[in-house]
């Protein structure tokens, strides 16, 4: 481990303040005031000018993206913004780069750094504050993010592949092979014995049933993979989609499982889950048979984050989850192979 990640939440984030005041040249932005928006693996600052203009500008996790991965999420959020999905507009630098790399005195690390236009809005909710308990508004936020979600699947799964575009893809070696997207699951170190062998039992079967379930234009493009409270900002009647780090090519039906993970057991769960339906086939065809493997993309979810949490077992968020993830995830784990014995 370097030693930017034994320092303090508070050191960490001087250092990359330290960054973000050194590239904004590369923006002709120099004498912009920064605030930090959020520092979790990506460190993500409001510029502001003294004349009003506010952009966002983006410090990326080290090693996390390829320059071509980077550079596909950017061009896909700029055709779904074609498309009329709004997301944010990608602000190249003056050299004309969709990003730039430096050299982040952050233990020798290089460091892409990209900016955007400002969103205005609201989020609906966060991992920190959680998000509105009313049960009536709850369904409304999501039956909008359902709509967002069938726009965004209707985009991609027309949208003609540039040359060279590169992203991840969450399928069934990404969620559950021997190399996940997001980690070994299997080896977090907060996980006891009983747990891990309980874990290592699901691991083979999600691989199974994932593979089994299939890929098609209907079923499986790209996708935001990201689509929770924090990452969609409503402004009136406009609702927007923000963070695409962790976009890639993916199940629709897994989309909606992030959606909705963090919820399951909660006293809004049903009208909620309801209200996502409701909102995305007002867009987009979403068959009952598809429904009925949504345990499957919840399952799969989970044990993502399980994965996520220990490969940034050094961030503060990673540590504060862990317990209830591995609640979460082990009580899911039991139900779902005690119902494929059934």
């Amino acid at each position: 481990m370097t030693d930017f990640y034994t320092l303090s939440p508070a050191q960490q984030s001087e250092r990359y303040r330290q960054l973000a005041e050194r590239v904004l040249p590369e923006w002709g932005l120099q004498d912009a005031a920064l605030s930090m928006i959020k520092m979790r693996e990506n460190a993500v600052f409001k510029v502001e000018t003294r004349d009003g203009l506010k952009r966002v500008l983006r410090i990326h996790r080290a090693g996390y993206h390829s320059d071509d991965a980077l550079r596909s999420e950017l061009q896909w959020m700029q055709a779904l913004a074609g498309a009329g999905v709004e997301t944010p507009r990608v602000i190249p630098a003056t050299s004309s780069r969709l990003f730039v790399s430096a050299d982040a005195g952050l233990a020798g690390e290089q460091r892409q750094i990209d900016m955007f236009a400002w969103v205005d809005g609201e989020q609906l909710g966060s991992v920190e504050e959680g998000v509105e308990d009313d049960t009536d508004t709850m369904a409304r936020h999501f039956r909008a993010i359902g709509e967002l979600a069938a726009a965004v699947h209707n985009q991609s799964s027309r949208w003609q592949i540039p040359e060279g575009f590169t992203r991840h893809a969450w399928d069934a070696e990404g969620l559950a092979g021997e190399q996940p997207f997001w980690g070994r699951f299997w080896e977090l170190e907060a996980l006891s014995a009983g747990e891990r062998k309980l874990i290592s039992r699901l691991r083979p079967r999600l691989r199974q049933d994932l593979a089994a379930y299939g890929q098609s234009a209907e079923n499986y493009s790209l996708i935001h993979a990201d689509m929770v409270p924090e990452n969609v900002l409503v402004d009136g009647g406009h609702v927007r989609l923000i963070d695409f780090d962790d976009a890639g090519f993916g199940w629709h039906m897994f989309e909606m499982a992030t959606s909705l993970f963090f919820h399951v057991g909660s006293a809004c769960y049903e009208a909620i889950h309801d209200a996502y339906i409701q909102g995305y086939r007002t867009r987009r065809t979403l068959a009952e048979e598809e429904l009925a493997c949504l345990p499957l993309f919840l399952m799969a979810r989970g044990t993502t984050y399980l994965g996520w949490v220990h490969t940034r077992r050094e961030t503060e968020t990673a540590q504060e989850l862990t317990p209830m993830l591995v609640d979460m995830v082990c009580g899911l784990a039991e139900a779902y192979l005690s119902a494929s014995k059934s």
